[in-house]
């Protein structure tokens, strides 16, 4: 309630007011006006100083050459926030130029501005804009440039955008659009920029009409939905220079007419299904400096005529090319990017390739050439990458390669390569990953690794290195993985390795390595996979490996280890543990004498313990020492027995009742994906010892199949409706089925961020839901654990929120019709072995549907405490911005380390938490003490992501699409950005499809 002012007050303020403002001229009063309806946090309008005679020297305004009329308003990036209020800013009578961009400006589009006609520029681009796009703007008789990129603008296109008198600029960039795209735009003859580009569009085609826009010089649809043929009107373009259509469902070849185009510098036509050859006529193109039609279905060979033209970037890979490259290639003098992997090209690569042109960026992987590598690939010192795994090359790595400095990525694994590696390569300083497995390289690793500072992976598995691992490998700071697996390394590892403390996986089976395990292995705290085994290592296992606490993976099989093994082993969380056929004695630790590890110890004779095969002689000798015992039990047994025998009697009457309910011949299975298993495997493998948790629905168990694959089965007994677990919010019970939403949700989506739903087994009785193993768990017990900070690092958290933010993106935006996951919490947030991340638990989604009066509501609240949106909590409305407010909440976890709802917080939740004590204390009172301080800008950076979305009004909060693209943002700003084109990304900043996963 607001208080109530007497009017005398409201007067005497009034007449202050006008008092101070007396001299300000009439445009300066508009301003001063517009800027009261603001809010300013960072108060960069603090020169609109009212008691100033006129606004000209206020900051972002510019006037005419009088200096008394505004023309210009430039508040771009200035962190402004509140509505655009043209009734105000429409006043201003020479007011040609408005630019708002990267601000905060909301509410929806004010239909006056169709009052500003002198208007000629007018950006309002990442802002918070909503609704329809305004038919009237098409009425601003003067506008030329719009640009409304980066809101949330939803509906169709309006007709009347194509009745724009002399508009050459129109941008309507990732906004929620919706419809196709209108004829009506190949009315704005006088267009030179259209882009349409990362909208949901129903699916539609390229209107022909688009060829009516002679003066066209930039037309961008990428992700616009297109299906259909490229027409071929879009070759009387003719002063076309950038052509972007990716990212779509086209199919067809490309039209010949596009040959015509003789002003085009860059064609991106990736990820499509476009088939056929690349047309005749492209040596045309004589412009033509970038060509991407990567990811389509296009077959024959590399033309020749493409060499002729002045091309700096190539694309073809992921097609169905044939032949041999052009060896002409290597005389394009301006190439710095060529990747055709994923074809099917043959023959060896260009003898002077790199000898002319500056090579960065060579990727042929998985492609069939062969001979050896061209010399002069790095002639010119910009080589950067090479890649070209998964190919038949022969002979040695030319020592040319050594030299070049510039390079940070060496992919030459699966060949037929031969000879020593060059000392040169494995120095080379910028060099973050170096991959030869799969060859026939002979040598040892050289000395001079020891300048290798940047080397994170080290993959030399299956190849003929022998010698030593040189003590300089403990220099090598940021190794995270070094795999040398099926080789011939002789001696012990080097003392020197335990100063690896990054790293996550040390790979040495199938080698001859002997000696000890090196002292002060308690330092790799990152390592999750130390495989040592058939090699001749000898002396005790290391009682510090049971303090590696992140451990998964241990064996240390077909050694000559000798004595106890390490009590501490038993503290770990191993998925697969072997140490057979070592020289181990001794007691096993009570933990792992259980029968899942029975074949981890088999092979040592003095080992004992209460296995079958481990120490059977010793049982005589305690036998004999137990017959006494055995005598004075003898009567008491008989008794025992016979009520065992009523009991068991009525037990297993009711346990042949149970077992009905997993007779194998009445189950039904349904399947999702294409299986390598029966339900018999899963059905025998559903016992207590399996089970890894237990959610509101069932219990989950983890079932090790026969091929050696896990995945997590989730039980439902009863056709049991999903009640609220503890901690949920709970008001009746909640009516929707949880196995039929499951089924329903994850049987038909397919996304690398959403669990994956194998298959479905029923019976009366039961119910069985198959998913992918995530060995890591749940985010939130993971984060909230005592291992959350030592695992779960910022970059780690930070790949984690990407990763869930692009699941849920998917469900928002990529789903027809859309879906809400009611649920988003961190502990229905699954982490693979890469921490990557899987949304998960769909037992409350629902599909959106719309009635007149708006979005349906449910009949109940569900969702958990801490992240259920405070206007779904009163008004039992469900949309995507219920969503968005709990992925919020998640957000805040990985930011501040804290839980959802906590003891400490009083009767406040995390996000009042995080609010009252940010205004109190400030921001580092917030941030969770146990992340790195030099990542401390990019967290408050994603810490202001969790703030927006959790707004309590639900407008304020951005789509997951723009929640998606600010959080890459925030990845991206700290890499070496890649080229952009008027602030669009390329299309070739990515990590390459031929890496398998392996992304440094």
């Amino acid at each position: 309630m607001l208080k109530q002012v007497p009017l005398i007050c409201i007067v005497l303020s009034l007449y202050a007011l006008a008092t101070t403002v007396a001299s300000l001229n009439q445009e300066g009063l508009y301003l001063y006006q517009f800027k009261l309806t603001l809010e300013d946090p960072d108060s960069r309008l603090s020169s609109w100083n009212p008691t100033d005679t006129t606004p000209c020297n206020w900051y972002g305004v510019r006037c005419d050459s009088t200096n008394t009329s505004v023309t210009e308003l430039d508040l771009s990036d200035t962190n402004i926030q509140g509505p655009f209020t043209a009734s105000i800013l429409c006043r201003l009578p020479n007011l040609s130029s408005i630019n708002f961009f990267n601000n905060s400006i909301n509410q929806t589009f004010p239909l006056k501005i169709n009052l500003c006609n002198n208007l000629v520029h007018l950006d309002l681009s990442q802002n918070l804009l909503t609704g329809p796009l305004p038919e009237t703007l098409s009425l601003l008789p003067n506008l030329r440039y719009l640009d409304l990129t980066g809101n949330n603008f939803s509906g169709p296109i309006p007709f009347s955008f194509g009745t724009f008198q002399k508009l050459e600029v129109l941008s309507l960039v990732s906004n929620l659009l919706e419809g196709t795209i209108p004829p009506s735009l190949g009315n704005l003859t006088t267009l030179k920029m259209l882009n349409l580009s990362y909208n949901p569009f129903f699916p539609g085609r390229i209107p022909s009409e688009l060829g009516n826009l002679t003066n066209l010089e930039v037309l961008w649809l990428t992700q616009c939905n297109l299906v259909g043929l490229i027409p071929d009107s879009l070759g009387k373009l003719k002063k076309l220079k950038d052509l972007d259509l990716a990212l779509n469902d086209l199919y067809g070849s490309i039209p010949s007419s596009l040959t015509e185009l003789t002003s085009l510098r860059q064609i991106e036509l990736y990820n499509n299904s476009l088939s056929g050859e690349l047309p005749r006529g492209m040596g045309n193109l004589t412009s033509l400096r970038l060509l991407d039609a990567s990811m389509n279905h296009l077959t024959g060979s590399i033309p020749v005529e493409l060499c002729s033209l002045p091309l700096e970037s190539l694309n073809l890979y992921e097609n169905r090319f044939e032949g041999e490259l052009p060896a002409s290639i290597a005389d394009s003098p301006n190439l710095y990017e060529l990747r055709l992997f994923g074809n099917r090209l043959t023959g060896k690569l260009p003898e002077n390739l790199g000898k002319r042109s500056p090579l960065r960026w060579l990727d042929v992987s998985s492609n069939q050439f062969w001979g050896s590598i061209p010399a002069s690939l790095c002639d010119l010192g910009e080589l950067e990458e090479l890649l070209m795994i998964y190919n038949l090359f022969t002979g040695e790595i030319p020592a040319s390669l050594g030299t070049c400095q510039s390079l940070t990525r060496v992919r030459l694994g699966y060949n037929r390569f031969s000879g020593e590696v060059p000392a040169g390569i494995w120095g080379l300083p910028h060099v973050n990953l170096l991959e030869l497995a799969h060859n026939s390289f002979t040598g040892s690793i050289s000395k001079t690794i020891a300048g290798a500072g940047n080397l994170s992976l080290l993959i030399l598995s299956e190849n003929n290195f022998s010698g030593t691992v040189p003590d300089e490998i403990g220099w090598v700071e940021n190794l995270v993985e070094f795999s040398a697996g099926d080789n011939m390394f002789t001696g012990s590892l080097p003392d020197s390795i335990v100063n690896l403390g990054q790293l996550g996986i040390l790979d040495f089976h199938n080698n001859k390595l002997s000696g000890e395990m090196p002292k002060g292995i308690g330092s790799w705290k990152k390592l999750n996979d130390l495989n040592l085994a058939n090699n001749e290592i000898g002396g005790k296992i290391p009682d510090e490996i049971g303090s590696l606490s992140v451990l998964n993976f241990l064996d240390l099989s077909k050694n000559q280890f000798s004595g106890k093994i390490p009590h501490g082993l038993q503290n770990l969380k191993l998925n697969q543990l072997n140490l057979s056929y070592n020289r181990l004695s001794g007691e096993l630790p009570p933990q792992l004498a259980k029968e899942m590890y029975r074949s981890s110890f088999v092979g040592n004779p003095g080992l004992c313990g209460d296995l079958k095969g481990l120490c059977e002689s010793r049982n005589e000798v305690k036998n004999l020492g137990y017959v006494w015992l055995l005598r004075t039990i003898f009567v008491v047994t008989i008794f025992v027995f016979l009520v065992g025998v009523v009991w068991f009697y009525f037990r297993y009457k009711n346990f042949k009742e149970a077992k009905k309910a997993f007779d194998k011949s009445k189950w039904t299975l349904m399947s999702f994906h294409k299986l390598g298993f029966g339900e018999d495997e899963i059905l025998n493998c559903l016992d207590e010892d399996n089970v890894i948790g237990s959610g509101s629905s069932g219990k989950v168990y983890k079932v090790v199949l026969g091929s050696g694959e896990a995945v997590a089965v989730k039980k439902i007994w009863g056709g049991v409706k999903k009640e609220v677990e503890s901690g949920d919010v709970e008001k009746g019970r909640v009516q929707d089925n949880a196995f039929d939403a499951e089924v329903e949700t994850l049987g038909k989506i397919r996304h690398k961020n959403i669990v994956k739903l194998w298959c479905c087994c029923t019976t009366r009785d039961c119910q069985l839901l198959v998913y992918e193993y995530m060995p890591n768990g749940s985010l939130g017990d993971l984060l909230h654990s005592t291992k959350g900070g030592l695992l779960l690092d910022w970059p780690t958290r930070y790949k984690i929120a990407v990763d869930a933010a692009d699941g849920l993106s998917y469900l928002h935006h990529d789903c027809v019709p859309p879906i809400v996951h009611r649920d988003v919490k961190s502990n229905n947030i699954l982490l693979d072995g890469d921490f990557g991340a899987r949304v998960a638990d769909f037992g409350l989604a629902k599909v959106v549907e719309t009635t007149g009066k708006g979005i349906k509501s449910m009949s109940i609240i569900a969702g958990s405490c801490g992240y259920i949106a405070p206007e779904y909590a009163y008004t039992l409305r469900v949309n995507e911005k219920s969503d968005i407010y709990s992925f919020g909440v998640v957000i805040l976890e990985l930011v501040t380390g804290r839980r959802p709802v906590d003891p400490e917080f009083g009767e406040k939740d995390l996000v009042k938490w995080v609010c009252t004590t940010l205004d109190q204390k400030g921001v580092d009172h917030v941030l969770d003490s146990r992340l790195d301080s030099c990542f401390k800008e990019e967290i408050c950076k994603v810490f202001n992501i969790g703030l927006m979305c959790t707004s309590p009004l639900p407008i304020n909060r951005p789509s997951m699409r723009r929640v998606v693209k600010m959080l890459q943002e925030v990845g991206t700003e700290k890499q070496t950005k890649p080229a952009k084109k008027d602030g669009k990304l390329s299309p070739y900043y990515y990590d390459d499809a031929s890496d398998h996963g392996s992304v440094v």
